[in-house]
């Protein structure tokens, strides 16, 4: 397992890959062998989101866990770019509480590929990021997406 790390608006960022999939970004950006071509895609796609020039990530990506993570990952990775969901909308669509979908969405594993920045709380309510710095990275994700509840 190897790591690549680029540097964006959001902080310095590391792409982990596995066998073929990216399985974690980090907000760390540490950096180690090997740089393969998954991970400089990977890279090229996040400068580009980073640039606004791209919405949709195209990337093999692989959550491990249990069966309800993999779930919400794929639920988050369907919002929209520039639109949010509720955890509550999440829990209704995948038959789980607000609560556990809260908990999935803070075990993301890739972040901003999928884009658990998008899953807000009730209301439109700022609960938490896992991010680095926090709810303050959150909203200057949402932001740089135009995303339509913070321009009410």
């Amino acid at each position: 397992m190897g790591i690549i790390a680029i540097e964006t608006r959001f902080g310095r960022l590391g792409i982990v890959e596995e066998d073929e999939a990216i399985v974690r970004l980090t907000w760390d950006g540490a950096e180690g062998d090997p740089d393969t071509p998954l991970q400089r895609e990977a890279a090229a796609q996040l400068r580009a989101y980073d640039q606004g020039r791209l919405q949709q990530f195209d990337l093999p990506y692989r959550i491990k866990g249990s069966e309800f993570q993999r779930r919400v990952c794929d639920a988050m990775f369907a919002i929209p770019f520039g639109d949010t969901r509720t955890y509550g909308d999440i829990a209704n669509e995948l038959g789980y509480s607000a609560q556990a979908v809260g908990k999935g969405c803070g075990g993301n594993p890739i972040p901003i590929i999928i884009p658990c920045h998008r899953v807000l709380g009730a209301n439109g309510k700022m609960v938490g990021f896992s991010g680095h710095g926090g709810v303050e990275t959150k909203v200057a994700l949402l932001r740089h997406e135009g995303a339509a509840s913070l321009l009410i």
